[in-house]
């Protein structure tokens, strides 16, 4: 199944902010997700993500600010089912029906034929349980059934809450090929999580919010080059081999507390070959790679989160981007 004008729409949240009494959950957040890519929505525990996604989605009320799909407010779109797919919570599954049951009861309430329901079974890998009861499921298996929910009007947008929650390492490698197979093929895809390691592999762009309030908004592979590796050196000679690189124009070199230099931006060839020109002898080398989740604590620790915090920032619709028909569905 489908859709004639099956095509992503840009998810865009302006300035959202929602208080409850004298807490602030979510603090004039600003951020996109364009068609065509995983965006990652990411966040410690209590940093307002659940909030966000439930304020795009109409379930709450924001204080302030917009959220919208295809430049249309959720809450407009007059076929929902059908425009965006939605996985907040897969522990609301009525425990004795079964999955095929399930998926049943939506498609008509969505106004899709049954045979959709098993279809989806089939691409969520649980076809061979379609006659089991949902209460009987681990927890990635439900998981994977409250995906086939989503997808079951064949949405262009999805938005997950902790999708790969609950799923074992076979199982996050199926999400992430299915995921970023939904956006090849078009669609906009943003998912939540706590845990930037668990996503790493499968997002194209990353926002990442500390607090309520926007920390970093880009793509993974720009926050993975402004971390970028470095290579630690043990040499006879630290300081000179500095000096030698810096007079071959090299100033990203500097020491670290064990004594050895920490060079980027060259290979361990071309630290050796310095070395060997300025006299100085290699004892060995060292590949210092980039923890990203190590970055993403940095980032959303609190006095990084106070310090460091962009402006708001938008994506600008490419030049002939359709926002959607006046019927309020983005397509």
């Amino acid at each position: 199944m489908t859709s004639g004008l099956w095509q992503g729409a840009y998810l865009e949240v302006h300035g959202l902010t929602k208080q409850f009494r004298s807490t602030i959950a979510v603090n004039n957040l600003s951020f996109a997700a364009p068609p065509g890519s995983v965006t990652g929505f990411l966040g410690p525990n209590g940093a307002g993500k659940t909030t966000t996604l439930r304020m795009m989605l109409g379930l709450i009320r924001p204080t302030a600010g917009t959220a919208t799909v295809g430049s249309v407010p959720f809450t407009n779109i007059a076929d929902p089912a059908r425009a965006v797919g939605a996985v907040l919570d897969s522990l609301s599954l009525h425990p004795k029906r079964t999955a095929l049951g399930h998926l049943k009861v939506y498609a008509a309430a969505i106004g899709v034929p049954d045979t959709r329901a098993r279809e989806v079974l089939g691409l969520v890998g649980l076809a061979e349980v379609a006659n089991r009861r949902a209460g009987t499921f681990s927890l990635g298996m439900r998981q994977r059934l409250a995906l086939a929910t989503a997808v079951l009007g064949d949405p262009p947008v999805l938005i997950l809450d902790e999708p790969a929650n609950g799923l074992d390492p076979e199982g996050i490698a199926w999400l992430r090929d299915f995921l970023r197979s939904y956006a090849k093929r078009g669609g906009t895809v943003l998912i939540s999580s706590h845990i930037l390691r668990e996503v790493e592999q499968t997002v194209d762009n990353v926002v990442i919010i500390s607090r309520g309030s926007l920390v970093y908004q880009g793509a993974l592979d720009a926050l993975r080059g402004a971390n970028r590796s470095r290579i630690l050196v043990a040499a006879s000679s630290p300081f000179g081999l500095a000096n030698a690189l810096v007079a071959k124009g090299i100033t990203d070199a500097h020491m670290v507390p064990d004594g050895r230099l920490a060079v980027a931006g060259l290979t361990k060839e071309q630290i050796d070959s310095v070395a060997r020109s300025a006299g100085i002898e290699v004892f060995g080398t060292a590949l210092d790679s980039v923890d990203l989740e190590h970055v993403f604590l940095q980032l959303t620790s609190g006095q990084f989160a106070a310090q460091h915090a962009p402006p708001p920032q938008t994506y600008s619709p490419p030049p002939g981007y359709y926002h959607g028909p006046t019927d309020g569905v983005p397509r």
